[in-house]
């Protein structure tokens, strides 16, 4: 053995061992800790009572056992303790150690926020806004949530940011909005940083400024927050903000699509439909046809996003269109229409564009009205044809005009 092996050999064990007795010495504290709030617990301390809930709640010192923690939280809360009002509330309303009741939740909810804890303030706030074990109340709603926020509770700041932008409850007021984004945000509350960053983004409550929105989307991103992710791919993509990366967008997309996100989903299944090296714009209108949303956009230029990639296309784009994503179903009906990625399949193309159809999309309405007018994938149908015509007609898609325009005034 070298040298240098066995001086390697002795720095492992010396680690592992020192990592061994650290292990042992947090498990000895909590098992101490644990011990001690038990001391104070049985003669009446209702800090202690509490504390020694939490030790049952987290298995910390103690085993894990959760009907224990609702003992000694209730010992607590008997006595006022604020803290373990709302702990035994929280209980109450996940049904963990006891059964489930809401009502009973609002009940201990509203005796610690009553004393100022902000924790049950913004609990209150929320069973006053979804109306659950109590009426429902969004004027209340707004009231405790802002006895949350102006403690500094990020949860509540986040939550009153949405009322004002919102406008429920109270005016709508985009500028306060952002006042309260912002202070969750520097909470570190990753829905109100992507929030932040949307305002940046449209100039919403504040100036317009796409490198500040980045900056806001990033820090929520980085935390794993997947519409944060997906906004942060759109801004590679597109270039608002930071240098033009289509890698970097397919990266950030690939992460929300991963987390979920139907709009991500459907993105990245475009970059491998079209490929590197193809517009994006280009790709996008050929998809699309007119009206989609800017927040939707794939825009590029000639990039290095993925390869082309047709089965992965429509992995993506399945996952979306079976959330319900319109676009992702007429281009998944595409695919099927034109056998890419997936066996040529007319009626299961049809079956697409009529989901994307039935949500109001242009350009599905008008591919379902071609299946109805040449008969391919479902049985042919001239005034069925007319009728999606017209939808698609109706909110400006020119294609369906001219076609209405070719049937109801055929050339001679």
């Amino acid at each position: 053995m070298s040298g240098k092996s066995f001086w390697t050999g002795v720095i492992l064990v010396i680690a592992f061992s020192l990592a061994t007795c650290l292990l042992q010495t947090v498990a000895l504290s909590d098992f101490v800790k644990a011990d001690q709030y038990r001391a104070s617990a049985e003669q009446g301390d209702a800090k202690a009572q509490a504390k020694l809930g939490l030790c049952y709640v987290k298995g910390s010192g103690v085993t894990q056992d959760s009907a224990e923690a609702v003992k000694w939280f209730r010992k607590a809360a008997d006595q006022g303790y604020a803290r373990a009002q709302y702990d035994l509330g929280v209980c109450y309303w996940n049904g963990s150690g006891v059964t489930r009741d809401r009502a009973e939740a609002v009940r201990w909810f509203r005796k610690a926020a009553d004393q100022g804890d902000a924790k049950a303030q913004y609990w209150l706030g929320r069973c006053y806004y979804k109306g659950e074990g109590v009426t429902q109340d969004k004027t209340e709603a707004l009231k405790w949530c802002r006895k949350a926020a102006e403690q500094g509770n990020a949860a509540a700041q986040y939550g009153l940011g949405l009322y004002y932008g919102i406008g429920e409850g109270t005016p709508q007021d985009k500028t306060e909005a952002v006042k309260w984004f912002r202070k969750a945000a520097d909470h570190g509350e990753a829905r109100a940083q992507y929030l932040l960053g949307r305002c940046y983004r449209h100039g919403d409550g504040i100036g317009q400024d796409h490198a500040e929105a980045v900056k806001w989307f990033r820090k929520a991103a980085d935390q794993g927050y997947a519409k944060a992710q997906y906004s942060l791919g759109l801004c590679y993509a597109n270039g608002e903000g930071v240098a033009q990366d289509e890698a970097e967008a397919a990266m950030w997309y690939r992460k929300a699509a991963e987390q979920g996100d139907a709009f991500a989903q459907y993105n990245l299944g475009l970059l491998y439909a079209y490929g590197e090296g193809v517009a994006r714009d280009e790709a996008e209108a050929v998809e699309n046809g007119n009206g989609v949303s800017r927040d939707r956009a794939v825009a590029g230029g000639k990039g290095n996003g993925v390869i082309q990639n047709w089965a992965e296309a429509v992995k993506w784009l399945r996952k979306a269109a079976e959330q319900g994503d319109a676009l992702a179903q007429r281009s998944l009906g595409l695919r099927y229409a034109n056998g890419e990625g997936v066996a040529q399949d007319e009626a299961e193309a049809a079956r697409w564009y009529r989901k994307a159809a039935d949500q109001g999309l242009a350009a599905a309405q008008f591919d379902l009205a071609v299946c109805y007018n040449l008969g391919v994938g479902v049985t042919q149908n001239k005034a069925e044809a007319v009728n999606w015509f017209r939808k698609a007609a109706d909110q400006g898609y020119a294609k369906a005009r001219e076609a209405l325009e070719r049937i109801e005034n055929p050339t001679p």
